[in-house]
């Protein structure tokens, strides 16, 4: 399958219709995110290796013209002008594994105006996804306040290629290992593993399979022990361990039940057995408001194996992602819609310790103390940054998430942490707004703000006095 027709079909046939226009000039695109996810404080930008990987590969071919010709029902000769098209634009993104907020743009893409409506999709696809998983990740890790978290999460992401993306942004989060060889291979990370249920069932007993699992693979060894009954196979993992003299290292693994109660029980057990070294893995439908609870109770659980409910970001599926045109042709535009207003310009976004962000224009001087942080990526569609060593990206994510907020990091309830507006971005989506009123309504356009409420902007997400989450984001930066 291409991914080039890897599209939604509305992309073609809007840009058919610039080209048959002579609509080529320069567009921007800007990336955001409305609204945060419930019991999100604060998002991890990802994905955007993956999409500027995406636009760099960017053709369209002539077996990519004849899907969308039969996709449209239309001779292929019509879907000719498409054909050699390739990404020529500029990208100036947030670097992967920055904290962001709701309204920030996490990347902006300037092209050619067919260029840029047709890798819409793809960029939307590759950024909401990881995005998403990304802040579910680092959440387990403040979670877990030190112990460590694993990546069990494979067998049960939305395809293979979800579950790869998982397992790297667990790398680059904080996570201790995971269970996905091909990420661990990848990326130099840990592989970890342990046995399933049905490895202890093939057997007559525990024993059995507990030394079969021991003599097989040398060094530590992760038992799973609630096969039957938890107590009984933690003090059969206790026996074998002794007797193999394998203890140093090694665990028992409670997949079931409740975690605080049978990690107390199998801490005594081995405790009694001298095994105060053997540690506990905890896994079975864990995320990071139960990795919450069992930390808060003082569970002795020393690693907790995170899976499904982390890799599809199951309490918050989807991202309330957009990809808005603010610029064409050196014209700033927004959008009025209900709820879904947007600002007009190419834009930045000034970051000063402890993510107190201000969003502005692309072109303003950083208010003082602050730094940019969207940079250009892509220059005429080629790549013209490097990603930042995975080790490296994780450190700086760590400092930047430990500089937010307490509120912000909360698990649950948190206080989104919310950026300001500049006050040059507030004057021209002002300016842009008025002059779309007046020319959709007139001369007679109300003028004022309180006035206009109850025409164009009744429950809009972006006005210059609300910024783009309300008015709890209202302030005006000097």
């Amino acid at each position: 399958m291409s991914e080039t027709t890897t599209t939604d079909l509305y992309e073609v046939t809007m840009a058919l219709s610039y080209l048959r226009e002579r609509m080529t000039d320069s567009a921007t695109f800007s990336c955001f995110v409305r609204e945060l996810p419930p019991d999100r404080g604060f998002l991890v930008c990802a994905g955007v290796e993956s999409a500027l990987n995406y636009l760099s590969r960017y053709r369209v071919g002539l077996d990519d013209a004849r899907a969308f010709a039969e996709a449209l029902g239309r001779p292929v000769g019509d879907l000719m002008p498409l054909v050699g098209m390739r990404f020529t634009g500029t990208v100036r993104a947030v670097p992967e594994g920055r904290v962001v907020l709701a309204g920030e743009p996490l990347l902006e893409v300037t092209a050619p105006l067919p260029q840029a409506q047709l890798v819409e999709t793809s960029v939307l696809n590759h950024l909401s996804h990881q995005t998403l998983v990304a802040s579910k990740c680092v959440r387990c890790v403040l979670a877990a306040r030190g112990h460590a978290v694993v990546d069990f999460s494979l067998r049960r992401t939305h395809g293979t290629a979800a579950g790869l993306q998982t397992a790297r942004l667990a790398a680059l989060t904080g996570f201790a290992g995971t269970s996905n060889v091909a990420t661990a291979r990848a990326l130099n990370f840990p592989a970890v593993g342990t046995m399933a249920h049905s490895y202890v069932e093939a057997f007559q007993d525990e024993e059995a399979a507990f030394t079969a699992f021991a003599r097989c693979h040398p060094g530590p060894v992760t038992l799973l022990v609630d096969t039957y009954d938890t107590e009984s196979g933690v003090a059969t993992a206790a026996r074998v361990l002794r007797a193999l003299d394998r203890a140093d290292g090694s665990a028992v693994r409670l997949d079931s039940g409740d975690l605080k109660e049978l990690s107390l029980r199998a801490r005594a057990v081995l405790d009694a057995a001298g095994l105060p070294q053997v540690r506990i893995v905890a896994s079975g439908g864990l995320d990071e408001f139960a990795v919450h609870d069992l930390v808060s109770a003082r569970a002795p659980i020393d690693v907790y194996a995170v899976g499904t409910r982390v890799g599809v970001s199951a309490d918050a599926p989807y991202l309330d992602t957009a990809y808005k045109l603010v610029e064409y042709a050196g014209r700033p535009v927004m959008k009025l819609s209900t709820a879904k207003a947007t600002a007009p310009g190419r834009k930045q976004v000034f970051r000063r310790p402890g993510c107190v962000d201000v969003i502005g224009l692309a072109d303003e001087e950083p208010p003082p103390g602050s730094v940019p942080l969207l940079r250009t990526a892509m220059r005429g569609g080629m790549r013209c940054t490097s990603p930042l060593p995975l080790e490296d990206a994780r450190r700086r994510l760590a400092a930047e998430v430990a500089q937010l907020p307490a509120a912000a990091r909360e698990i649950r309830s948190p206080v989104p942490v919310r950026p300001s507006v500049s006050k040059p971005l507030a004057r021209l989506t002002n300016r842009v707004r008025q002059q779309i009123e007046r020319e959709v309504f007139g001369p007679s356009s109300p003028s004022s703000p309180e006035q206009r409420v109850g025409t164009v902007r009744a429950g809009s997400g972006w006005s210059p006095s609300h910024g783009p989450n309300g008015p709890a984001s209202g302030r005006l930066a000097p």
